[in-house]
């Protein structure tokens, strides 16, 4: 059974995450695919980036719903990473992407590789995000149908999100067995200490988190998803459902494998997707063993 590593965000151990040196890393390396994650600026771009906000992996605070494509750029989404970006992978004022420049990226280099776009939610903008996504990818050829887009038609793409009405929402325009339902468990009680704490925007996300489990599974059995996508602790205090899920033909695409023993766990299981921070290493290291 052939297994395929997704780079998640990138190569996001040796690069900044989501940034252009972290998927031309992972085209370099020979991962499978690459997962990113969409958000819309203020200008209504789509841009790859992780966060409702810059604050984490940027040298500036604020939503990222906040600032234009144009702002964007002028910040420094590479340095929190003490390593030095290739030459050829551009400076600093290059590492931010926006879809369609991830796109023709991937379309320059030529490979034939999949796509993970998670849809980032709660999103200020609500299913815009998801009609400029579905926009972008048309300009690249995409066919809803059958996931394939690019010049050659070599670059497989597939939606993910953790927000049930996103799935559906996407559902109306793409063939399900293209779409992936995100999965984790997460704790009620955080939520409601982010709220207490004012953090607002922490909350609406773990919120859509939490959500993901219940009404996920839900959206699953009714076939309205033919990707899971459950962390790979959820996988093992669920075991029983997703091999069930499987025997069911469900494809499984599992977050995020960093050891070898969880790998070769999910791979024994029939897992044929892994999501990896480092997709080269793991395979490398699972074919020695």
């Amino acid at each position: 059974m052939d297994t395929l590593f997704y780079a998640h965000r990138g190569s996001s151990q040796k690069f900044a995450e989501n940034t252009r040196a972290a998927y031309l890393q992972a085209i370099d390396e020979g991962a499978d695919g690459i997962e990113c994650d969409v958000h819309l600026s203020s200008d209504g771009v789509v841009i790859c980036h992780h966060d409702p906000t810059v604050d984490r992996t940027s040298d500036t605070t604020g939503e990222v719903a906040g600032f234009t494509l144009d702002e964007l750029k002028k910040m420094d989404f590479s340095s929190y990473m003490p390593v030095a970006v290739p030459e050829e992978y551009g400076s600093i004022s290059d590492q931010l992407l926006s879809l369609v420049e991830l796109l023709e990226l991937i379309d320059e280099r030529g490979t034939n590789i999949g796509l993970a776009i998670e849809i980032k939610h709660p999103s200020p903008y609500g299913h815009l995000l998801e009609e400029e996504t579905l926009k972008v990818l048309a300009g690249f050829n995409f066919d809803p149908q059958t996931g394939l887009a690019g010049r050659r038609s070599q670059i497989q793409v597939t939606l993910m999100s953790f927000e049930p009405d996103s799935i559906r929402f996407l559902a109306q325009t793409v063939n399900r067995a293209l779409l992936c339902q995100l999965m984790t468990e997460i704790d009620p009680r955080r939520v409601a200490d982010f709220l207490s704490e004012g953090e607002t925007i922490r909350a609406g996300v773990y919120e859509v988190m939490r959500r993901s489990v219940a009404e996920g599974r839900e959206l699953i059995n009714a076939g309205g998803a033919g990707i899971i996508g459950p962390g790979v602790a959820w996988v093992r205090a669920n075991e029983h459902l997703v091999r069930q899920w499987l025997e069911q033909g469900l494809t499984a695409r599992i977050w995020t494998v960093d050891r070898p023993a969880d790998a070769q766990y999910l791979i024994d299981m029939g897992v044929t997707q892994i999501t990896s921070n480092r997709p080269a290493a793991l395979r490398q290291e699972l074919d020695q063993e």
